[in-house]
């Protein structure tokens, strides 16, 4: 595995700023490749040097600099953005190679070596696998395919059964539940484990998040029509399927967050309106007079081209993450616009500007929240991931992202 300079790197030192009350927030974005290699990215110290490394398709990128990039596996013919078009994009959109077969990246140590590999979410409907890291031998990372049917589009890897260890949160088969290691041979085939009976679960299903709604100190799973309710220990592995509590939440959804918004100690749900088109909203917990819980709508842009009270929208919401950008002890939501998601002629406004934003969360009285909308960059956008991570500053958390546009760092620089 020879590393090398690779020629499509750009240093692009442009500092969008996002104002705020007690000072204001800068980024600085660093572009990586202007490959299309895939839909994600994510971060791990790869080669035990002390910095933060990137992983985007078949390559991780060395920090600090990103200068020079290592393959992983063997990377396939892709196409690099021009002036006008992509090619490939023309006549049948799909053919030659026009989508990534990755949607979504993330890092973690499975075989417990302390050195971090890499684990892919392919096309939906594929295979998944995870990528052994040499530990700084030569040649490509040797593959460990886990799990044979990942659907949906917006899956996750998160710990949904308390052990301390992330699960596959996905769709499969018509299914909706989580792929779990046997952590002794995490190499082995995976364990898929449905909360819901067979139904509309099918491969490109939109929307899928994790966060303990009721606060019984259980991970429940959400998708864009309901919760499902884990059951009490003991119960979890019976084949009874988990209790649906039915909520329209989104048409079609990317990630749905949870997270107490206002500060009533009511756990909300953060998400698209429809990934593939406009709005996003925040869904206020409320207690109905038995208990039951349901939930009140505020949106934080519309759900139609029509711009927000800040003069903000955009379209194709299909990437969410909850982070502290200003580390002032709230968790914001970070978004951007996918870039050609259906490409040059699909979905709405395919060719709006590839935006990134941050909405800072305030709380203007107890009780109460509103979003400020805050500009990173208006053209590098999101893929199907968004990745936000301590890169490049030990403080501020940096956010990254890989799409067809290429892939990106954007640094924190603070304030």
């Amino acid at each position: 595995m020879s590393p090398y300079v690779s020629a499509a790197w750009l240093v692009l030192a442009t500092a969008i700023a996002g104002s705020c009350a007690d000072g204001e927030i800068t980024f600085k974005k660093i572009q990586l490749t202007q490959e299309f290699w895939a839909e994600g990215a994510h971060v791990g110290d790869f080669n035990h040097d002390g910095n933060v490394d990137i992983a985007s398709g078949p390559f991780w990128y060395a920090g600090p600099e990103f200068k020079i990039r290592h393959e992983i596996w063997p990377a396939k013919a892709t196409f690099k953005k021009g002036a006008e078009t992509i090619p490939g994009f023309e006549g049948a959109f799909g053919a030659n190679n026009a989508y990534s077969d990755n949607f979504l990246t993330f890092t973690y140590d499975f075989n417990a070596d302390g050195w971090m590999d890499v684990l892919v979410y392919g096309w939906p409907g594929t295979p998944v696998a995870w990528y052994e890291n040499p530990k700084n031998k030569p040649g490509n990372w040797e593959r460990h395919e886990v799990f044979d049917v990942l659907d949906n589009e917006s899956p996750d890897f998160v710990d949904i059964t308390g052990d301390g260890k992330p699960e596959m949160l996905c769709c499969s088969r018509g299914y909706l539940g989580y792929a779990e290691a046997d952590w002794k041979n995490p190499a082995g085939k995976w364990t898929f484990k449905a909360v819901t009976p067979k139904g509309n679960y099918e491969r490109y299903a939109q929307g899928t998040g994790a966060g303990d709604l009721n606060k019984d100190g259980r991970i429940d799973i959400l998708e864009k029509d309901g919760w499902w309710e884990q059951p009490a220990a003991g119960q979890a592995d019976s084949s009874v399927p988990w209790k649906k509590h039915a909520f329209k939440f989104a048409e079609a959804a990317a990630q749905m967050l949870v997270y107490d918004v206002n500060g009533d100690e009511l756990p909300d749900v953060i998400t698209c309106v429809n990934a593939h088109g406009y709005g996003l909203v925040w869904w206020e917990q409320l207690k109905e007079g038995d208990g039951a819980i349901t939930f009140k709508e505020h949106i934080i842009l519309n759900k139609d081209a029509t711009p927000n009270a800040q003069g903000v929208s955009f379209s194709q919401v299909h990437a969410l993450a909850l982070e502290d950008i200003d580390r002032d002890g709230l968790k914001d939501i970070v978004t951007g616009k996918r870039f050609w998601a259906h490409g040059p002629s699909g979905d709405v406004d395919p060719n709006g500007p590839a935006v990134v934003y941050w909405f800072k969360l305030t709380r203007p009285q107890p009780g109460k929240a509103e979003y400020v909308a805050k500009l990173v960059d208006n053209n590098s956008g999101v893929g199907t991931q968004v990745t936000t991570a301590i890169v490049s500053n030990s403080k501020y958390p940096d956010i990254v992202v890989g799409n067809k546009k290429g892939a990106f760092l954007l640094r924190n620089q603070g304030r």
